[in-house]
């Protein structure tokens, strides 16, 4: 059953976690296997679940220690057509994986009591993550994501996050087809060391489009996958597009997006800056209460942030 699907919590002031970069976490510090970065691919093996069991337990315990809620997004954000067909999963294969993870992070949820754990659906671009290939108009972009978020629609997620995104029609096409599910969606756009979408458009301006082509759906925005001292100095508190975003899931490293894909290593930064640059961001942006990390990120620089920001 779906807790928050029609009142979500985090759009008051209490801080919400979130993980940190789930798939370099495990890749790099764990030796897991995950082609194409499709975190998916733990949900089919018992011993693939528990691996994420226990990643997200440490960030239970963080949100325990620090009295924090957590929104907790489902290892799908590959979990959708093309990426499914690269994997040899059909739609009826996409569906089940996507409602399978769902349900683990009920358990979980269950577990987890009393910390309060939002569910969210995690979306997914159609292409890289880093690089505007594939662009759809937002027609395409709608009838492609339809099946992952009707699928989600389905479980007791309370929300949906679609996470890297890099070019607006996309956006508005998941933000169209959240909509016809009936779904709450948070919206969270990559971008490059500029502050700028890797289309070259600035990050107001996508926001200011989005809103603008969906009367304001999104519940809220985020961004994710760049390092603060790319996109801080952006952030004037006095601009409405700026109020508009709620969530930071930075990467570790100061690296650009191609710096990042070159790289044989993970670089994962220094979690004490890390989190004094988001504790420095929600002084002048109190409405940033969803807060975590993304590539090359992990408990350590949660539970930092958390520290930083409750000081």
């Amino acid at each position: 059953m779906s807790f928050y699907r029609t009142a979500l919590p985090q759009l008051h002031d209490r801080l919400f976690l979130t993980d940190g970069g789930m798939e370099t976490y495990l890749i790099f510090q764990q030796g897991v296997m995950l082609p194409d970065f499709a975190s998916f691919h733990l949900l089919h093996t018992p011993e693939g679940e528990e691996t994420v069991r226990a990643y997200f337990r440490a960030y239970a315990d963080i949100a325990r220690r620090h009295g924090t809620g957590l929104v907790l997004d489902t290892p799908t954000w590959r979990a959708h057509g093309d990426w499914g067909t690269r994997h040899g999963l059909d739609a009826a294969d996409l569906a089940g994986i996507n409602r399978r993870a769902v349900s683990l992070l009920e358990e979980l949820r269950a577990e987890f009591a009393p910390v309060p754990v939002v569910i969210s659906g995690c979306l997914g671009p159609r292409g890289d993550g880093y690089v505007p290939d594939a662009m759809m108009t937002v027609r395409h972009a709608e009838a492609y994501h339809q099946p992952q978020i009707d699928a989600l629609a389905s479980t007791a997620a309370d929300m949906l996050t679609a996470m890297t995104l890099n070019y607006v029609e996309e956006a508005i096409g998941m933000a169209h087809a959240a909509r016809r599910a009936g779904m709450p969606l948070a919206i969270s756009f990559t971008v490059e060391t500029n502050g700028k979408l890797p289309t070259g458009q600035s990050l107001g301006s996508a926001i200011r489009v989005v809103d603008g082509a969906t009367s304001g759906y999104p519940a809220y925005y985020l961004v994710n996958c760049a390092h603060p001292t790319h996109f801080a100095h952006l952030l004037d508190p006095q601009e409405h597009w700026v109020r508009r975003i709620r969530g930071i899931r930075a990467n570790a490293s100061c690296r650009s997006h191609a710096e990042l894909n070159d790289a044989p290593d993970l670089d994962a930064g220094d979690p004490a800056a890390l989190a004094a640059s988001y504790a420095e961001l929600r002084r002048h942006l109190p409405q940033l209460t969803v807060l975590g990390g993304c590539c090359g990120t992990d408990h350590r620089h949660v539970e930092a942030i958390a520290a930083a920001v409750a000081a």
